[in-house]
Formats: C-alpha cells, structure tokens, sequence
C-alpha cells in the first residue's frame, strides 16, 4: 500500500518516524505546505482551502490512503477533505484522544493538551476527552514551538527558555501531556524532562495504532520507501528528515 502523509510543514516526519517504525505502507509520499506554515495561526476557511489545495498535489500520486498529520487540519478539515478525496482520510485527533483513553485510566487525572492556536480553539480534543469522561482539563498553545521546530533547534538555549516561558506558569502537575501538534513529538525528550511524571501521547503513535485498528493492516516485508515534497525550502526538509529520521539528504 501507499499512503500520502500531509502536514503544514515538517512537523509531520513525526508521524512518518512511527509509520516507517511499524512498516504499515510499501511507500510514503510526504507533502509540507512549508511556504505557508504555520497553519495553526489560521483562520478556519483558510486552513480548509490550504488543505483542499494539498490534496489536488496528493492526486497526481496512486495512494491508498491519506493520513492527515496536521492537528489544525485534523481539527478542521477532515469532512471537506473526504468529501473531495478518491481515497480513505484520517485526521489524528481521534486517535490522540483514544491512546489518552487506552493509557490514563483515572478519569480525574490532570491532563494538559498542547496544541496551536487553532487546534486549541476547536475544542475537538476537549469535547472528545470530556465525552470519555475526563474532568481535569487543560489546554496551552505554546505557538512558539512550530517556527523552532522548523528552524531545527531542537535543543539548547533557545527552545530551554520557551519552554521555561510556557511551561512556569502551568499550575497543574499533569499526569498526561497529549503532543496535539505534529511539531512538538520532535522535542518530546525537552518536554518530558519538564514534566517526568507524565505520559506523553503523540500522533504518530496514536494514529499507527488507528490505522491498524481501522484498515486492519500488516505489517510489510520490506522496508518503506519515502518520497519527501514541499511547497518551499526543500532542502531544509531533507535536513530534518536526516536529522530525526536518520535519511541522508
């Protein structure tokens, strides 16, 4: 099988470092709108058409399945996304709301969501957990994260003193921390020495796990080949997926 993994930048080769972990598709073809990221600072219909956009670039290509790694996309895009598409779309917040689900089992646990502006702002994850029954919400969108993650500093001073800047004044000592954005499992050992008690739950794990669940998928023999695009700066996206991936570039 091969699947069409789209994300608003790099943030999204989180998602493909679990999908190449499990070796579910024969082929990866990754798409980064990185001319235009961040999409989470976005407004609702601009963040649908950017996605719509993306995927007229997805049908030039035979997959079988798109998998969509963006959070802000995932929160808003999903029905007009599959309403166009020609193949099965999955967004990440589901599954993201399902690991906390399967792994937190105290209903009153503190459970902190990191997202961007407009992730946050949809309420999905919050409506989702609450449904679950879940009562110690809450919610912080560290926008900062995704410019940072994009220029690659992935540690150091820079990143230390944003999350310094976010993080001292969460009041609560959360017992889990959902990554709601593809960006932040790309500085996840920063973000869990901040908060060592508590589990961190991401999409790339979360959505491998939906996706064999869903489409009750095997695992393949052979190794997954990846075809990396963007909208801008390809090479900059070659460096993280060396970087994080171990591809050379």
């Amino acid at each position: 099988m091969r699947a069409g993994v789209f994300d608003s930048g790099v943030g999204g080769l989180s998602v493909v470092k679990s999908l190449l972990a499990h070796h579910l598709f024969d082929e990866i073809i990754y798409y980064g709108d990185t001319a235009r990221v961040p999409y989470g600072v976005k407004d609702q219909n601009t963040i649908i058409r950017y996605s719509l956009e993306a995927l007229e670039f997805f049908k030039n290509f035979e997959i079988d399945v798109l998998i969509c790694a963006c959070n802000s996309v995932s929160a808003y895009a999903i029905p007009e996304l599959r309403q166009k598409a020609p193949f099965p779309v999955f967004g990440v917040i589901e599954p993201g709301a399902i690991a906390v689900k399967n792994k937190i089992a105290d209903k009153k646990a503190p459970i902190l969501i990191l997202g961007t502006k407009a992730t946050i702002a949809s309420q999905k994850y919050q409506t989702l957990l609450k449904n679950f029954g879940y009562e110690n919400l809450s919610a912080l969108a560290p926008t900062l994260f995704v410019p940072i993650v994009e220029e690659g500093l992935l540690d150091g001073p820079v990143l230390e003193q944003t999350m310094k800047h976010y993080f001292d004044p969460v009041d609560i000592d959360p017992k889990g921390i959902i990554l709601g954005c593809t960006h932040f499992p790309l500085i996840q050992k920063p973000i869990q020495n901040y908060f060592p008690k508590a589990t961190l739950i991401h999409s790339g794990e979360a959505i491998v796990e939906h996706l064999q669940a869903s489409l009750q998928m095997p695992k393949t023999k052979t190794n997954t080949s990846l075809k990396l695009f963007s909208s801008e700066n390809p090479e900059n996206l070659k460096r993280i997926a060396n970087q994080w991936l171990g591809l050379k570039p």
